[in-house]
């Protein structure tokens, strides 16, 4: 009886996906690992007790515009928000570079000084387990959404609980993004 249920779960603890078992209903967002730009780790519990604005971002995309808008947001409110760029290739391929080029182009072009993260998936079956808390209710515990392209923000309270989601058309220092960090 006990081989049985030794054997019962070790089969069971070989079938659970190791990347995905991590993160669970009981996780926060602060649990979550991702990598800077440059590859250095990044703890995102140093935000608690800020806003943080999470983005999708692309370097040939119509709205990489925003990126001033983006930088604008940060140093207005940087006291009380971190905004974060997330490199994505997945819509139309408008994010080709490698992270040196990804960086030369945000500070020589926009002079971005905000955290930016390695390049990730935002959807599908590679998804980054940041987007898999962003984008799933029963991770979040308040909205389901899908990632619709480039510049798609997610703005987390000041103790990591999800607040809202915006696409792309709606610009970094837009009303409805600042009077939730206000």
């Amino acid at each position: 009886m006990k081989i049985i249920k030794l054997l019962t779960l070790t089969i069971f603890l070989f079938s659970i996906n190791p990347a995905k078992a991590q993160y669970n209903k009981k996780m926060s967002i602060y649990d979550i690992n991702i990598n800077a730009l440059d590859g250095t780790p990044v703890n995102l519990k140093t935000f608690q007790g800020k806003y943080i604005l999470f983005v999708n971002v692309a370097s040939e995309c119509g709205f990489t515009n925003q990126y001033e808008g983006l930088q604008k947001l940060y140093d207005t409110y940087k006291d009380d928000l971190m905004v974060i760029g997330v490199p994505c290739n997945q819509f139309g391929q408008q994010e080709p570079g490698n992270s040196e080029q990804i960086q030369s182009f945000c500070q020589k072009n926009y002079g971005v000084t905000f955290l930016m993260t390695e390049k990730v998936n935002v959807k599908g079956k590679d998804k980054h387990p940041l987007y898999e808390w962003l984008t799933n209710k029963d991770l979040n515990g308040k909205n389901s959404t899908t990632v619709k392209w480039n510049f798609q923000k997610y703005v987390i309270g000041r103790n990591g609980e999800y607040i809202d989601y915006f696409y792309s058309m709606t610009k970094p220092m837009s009303s409805k993004i600042t009077k939730l960090i206000q």
